[in-house]
């Protein structure tokens, strides 16, 4: 009887979900917050900053460590406040200025409740591969035809390029079109699978992460594409490439679209 209810589709369902539900649970009790218009504002700069922030602090240090170095794709750069404070200053303007009057617009238009239930572990997973797979095709698409395409690139992705050598806080130093852009292509996949609150922000977390590793210049034992095994993930060598010789690398994290159309370039850039 036992081995009859342990393999039930329900009991196994209920469970996947019950591993989720107390944190559920938690972020539900900030409702109210998560539903204002100023939620995805405060979440995405947050979020930005507080995985920006470790780099800026090793860039620091490197004056000081110098083993620290042997860890960075250009061991003799390091960005300036000249550099970081223009970034960083344009993050927070653009998502003041131009994301919160969008988001305000969304939330006045389809006010929603939270559900109460948590969404399923593995479909949790399975929503954020598929949706990191989406962004990857669909920025691919937009980050080719914004270099072959001389218009596109000098009126919109130039602003981009303005940092030869990359570093954590100039991920988000693009004009607003490409912030708008990139942060369509977020929306419209979650929203395409139906993704559930927790997940969409499991998301939105997990793409900026990764699209600061890019953007990092550190190449760590631990770094992303040094754990997905079979060089599928490009990671941080792969997207500096892209940064260095401008006509290669143009998908943001996998390598397949690359390789398929011959625009993939590889380096034997290793953290000795």
């Amino acid at each position: 009887m036992s081995s009859q209810n342990s393999s039930d589709p329900q009991v196994l369902c209920s469970s996947e979900q019950l591993f989720l539900q107390p944190l559920w649970d938690h972020l539900r009790s900030w409702e109210a917050l998560i539903q204002s218009p100023f939620f995805p504002v405060i979440f995405s700069i947050t979020t930005y900053v507080a995985f920006c922030l470790p780099f800026v602090v090793l860039d620091i240090l490197c004056s000081w460590v110098p083993a620290l170095r042997r860890y960075k794709i250009h061991p003799d750069f390091s960005p300036s406040a000249r550099q970081l404070l223009p970034c960083l200053g344009q993050t927070l303007y653009q998502h003041v200025m131009f994301v919160f009057p969008v988001t305000l617009l969304h939330w006045a238009s389809r006010p929603a409740l939270l559900p109460h239930e948590a969404p399923e572990l593995l479909l949790l997973l399975h929503h954020i591969v598929f949706c990191l797979l989406l962004f990857d095709t669909e920025f691919f698409v937009w980050h080719l035809l914004h270099h072959k395409v001389p218009w596109l690139y000098r009126t919109f992705h130039k602003v981009h390029h303005q940092n030869p050598s990359s570093f954590a806080l100039a991920t988000q130093y693009m004009s607003v079109w490409e912030l708008f852009s990139l942060g369509c292509f977020d929306m419209m996949n979650v929203t395409l699978l139906g993704c559930h609150p927790l997940t969409s922000l499991t998301f939105h977390v997990v793409n900026i992460w990764l699209s600061v590793e890019d953007h990092s210049g550190y190449n760590f034992p631990w770094s992303t594409h040094r754990l997905v095994p079979f060089g599928w993930y490009g990671g941080v060598v792969h997207h500096d490439l892209h940064h260095s010789h401008f006509n290669c690398n143009f998908a943001p994290y996998f390598t397949h679209w690359d390789k398929i159309l011959g625009t993939l370039r590889t380096a034997s850039v290793t953290a000795r």
